[in-house]
């Protein structure tokens, strides 16, 4: 039996499992058996394992909840972030995940006292290879129509190593089908993306503020997904509706975040992602070498119903700015 943390960023929900207090080394068919039971069981979205980095502080390794590993994942990161700040009693650190090592610390509260944290989002990398995705003979989509996709629509396509296509929207076409048909394709067999991606659709609220709705490859559409919000803020960036350096404030359905784009003349090499990390339940696992996985206890937590006043107040703001928005309640 060992013990573990049900968490969330943004209400993007993991379970965090620390490798050490695992009695025999896990192979990847385990973890991903162990992610597909378990988030069924608890409505999860992935899981997140910590271990020792000769790197960092500590290693994140992120499945998703149909036991597919992601090389990055932001709101995740946070609540890793949390977990090894408390465990190690340290408040600025680094993380080692599949492709970069990133800084993480704890920083002031978005909004009562809710444990926040900022992660470090990057790379940031604008070559299609990244992604990958083949589009003829383009090196890079930035803010530009791909009429086969949806008309009408400028997107940009980020690696930061997850993949992520964005574009901004209007809001009736937020709330209809099509980002869901054009995910679904994307994640299905197609001829652009051989290894899928996540689309996000953006709505632009007023000054400096931002929605941003996500289908994430390997998931669907989630409360929220980090690398997401971070790279949509970038795309703001470009297109001139933001400032590098300044904090953006980025609605989903979950509640909200900010993000900080850094970089100058075109140039830009990593996002701060500054949110929540609220663990919600304190577990009692079983987990065998075969994949086999139980949950044998569970103690939920209060820092939820703290959460959940500032995600009201944003659904709240949300109604009032935009209230043709139609929020998703996953």
């Amino acid at each position: 039996m060992i013990s573990a943390i049900q968490s969330h960023g943004s209400k993007n929900n993991f379970i965090i499992i620390d490798e050490k207090d695992i009695q025999f080394k896990p192979s990847d068919e385990a973890r991903a058996a162990w992610t597909k039971k378990l988030c069924v069981d608890t409505q999860t979205d992935g899981l997140l394992f910590i271990s020792e980095s000769v790197k960092a502080q500590a290693k994140m390794r992120v499945f998703n909840s149909d036991g597919s590993e992601a090389s990055m994942c932001g709101n995740g990161l946070r609540c890793a972030a949390r977990y090894i700040a408390e465990r190690d009693q340290v408040e600025s650190f680094e993380v080692e995940t599949m492709k970069a090592v990133l800084h993480v610390e704890q920083v002031d509260e978005l909004y009562g006292d809710i444990p926040t944290y900022s992660v470090e989002i990057s790379p940031v990398l604008f070559d299609l290879e990244s992604l990958p995705l083949k589009l003829g003979q383009k090196k890079q989509l930035i803010l530009e129509p791909v009429p086969e996709w949806e008309k009408d629509c400028l997107y940009t396509a980020i690696a930061v190593p997850n993949p992520h296509v964005i574009t901004n929207v209007p809001v009736e076409m937020i709330n209809s089908d099509s980002q869901e048909k054009l995910a679904t394709s994307f994640n299905s067999e197609n001829e652009w993306f051989t290894d899928g991606v996540n689309v996000s659709y953006v709505v632009e609220l007023g000054e400096g503020e931002f929605f941003v709705r996500t289908f994430e490859r390997g998931v669907g559409f989630t409360n929220a997904c980090g690398t997401a919000m971070s790279s949509s803020s970038l795309v703001q960036v470009l297109a001139g509706k933001w400032r590098p350096g300044v904090p953006i404030n980025i609605f989903n359905d979950g509640g909200r975040v900010k993000c900080v784009v850094h970089g100058e003349n075109d140039q830009y090499d990593h996002i701060d992602l500054i949110g929540n990390a609220t663990f919600t339940h304190h577990l009692e696992l079983t987990l065998s070498e075969n994949g086999e996985a139980a949950i044998l206890k569970s103690n939920e937590t209060n820092e939820d119903k703290i959460y959940e006043k500032m995600a009201e107040a944003s659904k709240e703001y949300l109604r009032n700015v935009q209230p043709e928005l139609k929020l998703r309640q996953n």
